[in-house]
């Protein structure tokens, strides 16, 4: 009687949830539907996680960041470059943010098409490092608060080595590693890298560096000289940042918006991200009959479907990924598709799944590949057997190795007076058992089986790719590479973000050059309202969504409130991932 009492209540609170929840969206739509005026500037304010793509419940902005999602801030860069009525657009950036370097790049690719259009793009921070000067080399003009930080600093990414660590608590590590390159596995196993290791990571950031280099010298008009000397300096004051060409004036955000609006007694004409991501790209003659389907997989990945794990984050799951493969496959509307990934890997068996469907799927229509900040290892492997594969040059890929095997907590249950009694039937019942280490024998046979499954791999990206196995087994061995890096060395075909896999899609299907193509966006977006209606499953991941966004959040702020500015000049550099 009690369970049944509870289930009514909160079936009734539920509904009070979903009625208010929804009467709250409609009004806010309704008010927020007023029609864009000329003359106005779209305003992209640059804040907070960049997700590649709304996770899953759609629930990007709910709590902390700026809300918008990497697709949001391209499709409304699009949308400006041929909307009259929409004059201008003006980024605001923050050190803050949780863009990586390759989504960046593709946000300059959006700024410099308004810009052909000829609508002027202005840049405005109050806290400025090496990424916020990258973005905003790419607009005509850049402005800060006379009292803005400043600290224009090179890369640098620290490796944690917990070893030392795990060998205090009685933790032995005992993988199966393929191969020197492959870091992840160092941080457990080392208390330093091996030379392999810090070789690669040197080339990855030395890469990055040079293209962030020469693209905020281009944009800044200065050489690459000038801009070195700004990294030597590191430290300025905002009239130091002006007088050096940093920035182009200092301005208040309040003196800055006037210039946003032909009438000074008015407000600024500034229509937000979210407001204009409600206008609809056909009825700018973007679209048409014909589709591209363009399909996020982002995350880790590891389990059936979409979702968000408190630890991990975004999870991007087999089955999500491969049913709207096969619903974009069987949509007659649909002449192509685009895979966006944004992984650094995770479950290879899911990988595998995932490269499996890609390959059937291009059998009947093109499927290029398009990598965002990151698609390595298993991100790499979903992807290789696509009729083609994009990556812009600041990509991290390759990370063509596997790491495999347990940890013997023997030692830490002892220590904590900790046993088990088995009971066991049956032959190697108790192989994977992280109460005891691997026999020699059993390590070996199971390192075997290890090797046997990546040559498996290492086949498959010869025949796909048309090199060699032993072409293959030397860009293995868990190396990372830049987009660059890739295309140089077969991994990837061509350098480009969305709109060139759009292109290049295109031209595998056959489409005239002058015929339109409508983009169709998978999974679709929900919307909150949506989410909460979808089932358990749904609210639960938007529950935990909600979670992960707010402690994160925190722990930003956090961080900021102790370091001050200096925290502003860490940059998210992605050398490797498991």
């Amino acid at each position: 009687m009690g369970s049944l009492m509870r289930t009514i209540v909160g079936s009734m609170v539920g509904v009070l949830l979903v009625l208010a929840l929804g009467a709250g969206v409609t009004a806010w739509k309704l008010d927020d539907k007023e029609g864009i005026a000329k003359r106005s500037w779209l305003h992209i304010d640059l804040y907070g996680d960049l997700p590649a793509y709304d996770p899953p419940a759609g629930l990007t902005g709910a709590l902390g960041g700026g809300g918008q999602t990497l697709q949001d801030i391209l499709t409304g860069l699009q949308m400006a470059a041929v909307d009259e009525r929409i004059a201008g657009v003006v980024l605001q950036l923050s050190a803050s943010h949780g863009a990586g370097a390759a989504k960046l790049q593709e946000i300059r690719q959006g700024v410099q098409g308004v810009r052909a259009a000829g609508k002027p793009v202005l840049a405005y921070a109050d806290a400025i490092d090496l990424s916020v000067l990258f973005a905003a080399a790419a607009c005509d003009s850049f402005y800060c608060p006379p009292a803005a930080y400043v600290q224009v600093l090179g890369l640098d990414r620290a490796v944690p080595h917990v070893k030392t660590a795990l060998a205090k608590l009685g933790i032995e590590p005992q993988l199966s590693v393929i191969r020197d390159y492959k870091s992840a596995a160092q941080l457990v196993t080392r208390t330093d890298l091996t030379p392999e290791a810090r070789r690669n990571a040197e080339a990855l950031l030395g890469d990055r560096y040079a293209v962030m280099r020469a693209a905020i010298a281009a944009g800044r008009r200065v050489d690459e000289d000038t801009v070195e000397g700004w990294l030597e300096q590191a430290l300025f004051t905002a009239p130091e940042a002006r007088a050096a060409g940093l920035v182009d004036g200092l301005l208040y955000w309040d003196e800055l918006t006037p210039r946003f609006t032909a009438d000074a007694k008015k407000g600024p004409r500034l229509v937000t991200l979210a407001r204009y991501a409600d206008e609809d790209p056909d009825d700018l003659d973007l679209g048409g009959r014909k589709k591209i389907a363009v399909i996020h997989a982002q995350g880790n990945i590891g389990g059936r479907e979409n979702g968000i794990n408190p630890l991990l984050g975004l999870m991007m799951g087999h089955e999500s990924i491969t049913r709207e493969l096969e619903r974009a496959r069987r949509d007659e509307d649909v002449v192509a598709i685009v895979l966006r990934v944004d992984s650094g890997g995770g479950e290879s068996l899911a990988s595998d799944l995932m490269g499996h469907k890609v390959e059937q799927v291009a059998r009947e229509k093109p499927v290029v590949v398009s990598m965002v900040d990151v698609a390595a290892s298993g991100g790499y492997m979903m992807s290789y057997r696509a009729s083609r594969i994009l990556a812009d040059p600041l990509t991290v890929t390759g990370s063509i190795g596997s790491i495999s095997g347990k940890f013997d907590m023997s030692g830490f249950n002892a220590k904590i007076g900790l046993n088990y009694s088995h009971v066991s039937v049956g032959p190697n019942a108790t192989f994977l058992d992280d109460n005891r280490p691997f026999t020699p024998d059993e390590f070996a046979r199971f390192d075997a089986n290890h090797q046997a499954d990546f040559q498996l791999w290492i086949e498959g990206v010869a025949r796909a790719r048309g090199l060699s196995v032993a072409d293959v087994e030397g860009l293995a061995m868990g190396r990372v590479f830049s987009g660059g890096q890739a295309v140089a060395n077969g991994l990837v075909d061509e350098l480009g973000g969305l709109p060139e896999a759009v292109a290049a899609a295109r031209r595998l299907a056959g489409v005239a050059e002058k015929e339109r193509t409508g983009l169709w966006h998978l999974p679709e977006k929900q919307g909150l309202l949506g989410s909460l209606l979808g089932g358990d499953e749904e609210v639960g991941a938007a529950a935990r969504w909600m979670l992960y966004r707010a402690v994160r959040q925190d722990l930003r702020q956090v961080r900021e409130s102790l370091a001050g500015p200096t925290w502003h000049a860490i940059d998210p550099v992605y050398v490797d991932q498991p």
